[in-house]
């Protein structure tokens, strides 16, 4: 959480993150992960929904108009009113115009901020890990916007990352810094991780 009324930092996610949810029914739409899980819970049985179930772990952006980030709209053929084409969206409107119908008061799930779990990155990179200790090497993606993060994404492939410290082109790399360029070939940078005792205050 971010202090003093700094504007807290927007996590980033890849796509292989969001695809990698599907089961909690993440989705991406407009650069935003969103966790659709609560909608679906909250209108189980809703046949409207079922696209929504069918695009987990996917990319929706093309529901959304993109120049203005509104949902597609299409003209209801036997009404002849405007429809909502997003799945799940302001479209239970009554067949004929009324005077006593108003939308819901929730706002649709791709406009409601409880549901979005973070930003969807555009500048995927790629590090290779070289643990000089062991002389193994793991390359890991990064999102090129997140300062930080790096030695979370890299405890999958070790667990005691953080016991590490890292130098790329002979310089530290500090935990809260963004990942390092891509090298001028555009191949992956190498990061060196260097043994360092301090394992048992991970």
């Amino acid at each position: 959480m971010a202090t003093g009324g700094a504007a807290a930092e927007p996590r980033w996610l890849l796509r292989r993150e969001v695809a990698a949810r599907a089961r909690q029914r993440w989705v991406s739409a407009r650069g935003r992960g969103l966790r659709l899980g609560p909608v679906l819970r909250d209108r189980q049985g809703d046949p409207q929904l079922r696209p929504l179930l069918e695009a987990a772990g996917s990319d929706v952006s093309h529901w959304f108009d993109p120049q203005t980030g509104d949902p597609l709209t299409r003209v209801d053929p036997q009404s002849g009113l405007l429809c909502c084409c997003v799945p799940g969206g302001p479209g239970r409107a009554p067949p004929e115009p009324r005077s006593d119908w108003a939308p819901p008061e929730p706002p649709p799930w791709w406009e409601d901020p409880r549901l979005e779990v973070g930003r969807l990155t555009a500048a995927p990179q790629h590090l290779r890990l070289l643990n000089t200790l062991t002389g193994q090497e793991h390359v890991i993606e990064a999102c090129g916007e997140q300062a930080g993060g790096l030695v979370e994404r890299a405890l999958p492939w070790n667990t005691h990352a953080g016991g590490y410290a890292w130098r790329c082109g002979g310089a530290p790399l500090h935990p809260d810094q963004p990942p390092p360029a891509p090298d001028r070939d555009g191949s992956p940078p190498t990061v060196l991780l260097y043994f360092t005792d301090d394992f048992l205050e991970q």
